[in-house]
């Protein structure tokens, strides 16, 4: 399939901008609520409790109304756990999305497979009773589609394999880093799903990395994952 022509660099950076609006809006709301300045504290653990990921919604558990189960699939990458869970997230896209060389439409694509595919991972694979929440899932489908994109890239395939083995390693260890770091612990399952979603679309998009992968490999995987998609630290909803 032909390569697609690179965008402008205004091009490239709109739909970054945009991605960036929509999940500081959110926060920025629910931070003024949690400061006194608006509306009430408890709209954060309310917005946890009906836009989070549940994975017990998908084994049994009642939901706050009927299409809660699937809105969630979407509604968990919006809400975040603070301003600095927001910020490493934002940073996961302006370092990993400026690294993919795709106009508006391919960037969406890919954070909305990466959304998804995050989502159904958690819902499959997890046991935590908490919610997920955050867009980690999304910076990782952008990281999956870079690898992809890397690794299709012309030259000798013992060079391309020891780059695409560098990042899976680096993505395990920036997890692992996470994990004992994190006392609400990390979604992994998330991480894992938006990775393999932003890959598979990437295989089927002619999606174009940008700049030498030898040199950009360890900054865009670390840049992408310096936050998690946290298991929220609202209390477990009690469900008939």
């Amino acid at each position: 399939m032909p390569a697609a022509p690179a965008p402008s660099s205004a091009g490239a950076v709109r739909p970054l901008l945009l991605l960036a609006l929509v999940l500081a809006l959110p926060e920025a709301v629910l931070l003024g609520a949690d400061h006194g300045l608006w509306g009430s504290r408890i709209w954060r653990p309310l917005a946890w409790q009906y836009g989070g990921f549940w994975a017990g919604l998908w084994r049994g558990w009642q939901p706050n109304y009927a299409a809660q189960p699937w809105v969630m699939i979407l509604s968990y990458s919006l809400l975040h756990a603070g301003p600095g869970h927001l910020i490493g997230n934002l940073a996961g896209l302006w370092a990993v999305g400026g690294a993919l060389r795709q106009g508006a439409g391919r960037i969406l694509a890919v954070w909305a497979a990466g959304v998804v595919g995050g989502g159904l991972a958690f819902g499959a694979l997890a046991t935590s009773p908490a919610p997920m929440i955050g867009a980690s899932g999304a910076v990782f489908g952008l990281v999956g589609a870079w690898w992809w994109a890397d690794t299709a890239r012309p030259g000798p395939l013992p060079r391309r394999a020891l780059r695409a083995a560098g990042l899976g390693l680096l993505l395990v260890a920036a997890n692992l880093v996470m994990f004992a770091a994190s006392a609400a612990g990390v979604a992994w399952e998330t991480h894992l799903g938006g990775f393999a979603a932003g890959a598979a679309l990437a295989a089927l998009l002619p999606v174009r990395a940008a700049g030498s992968a030898a040199g950009s490999a360890a900054g865009s995987a670390s840049a992408a994952a310096p936050e998690k998609d946290e298991a929220g630290e609202a209390e477990r909803q009690q469900r008939q």
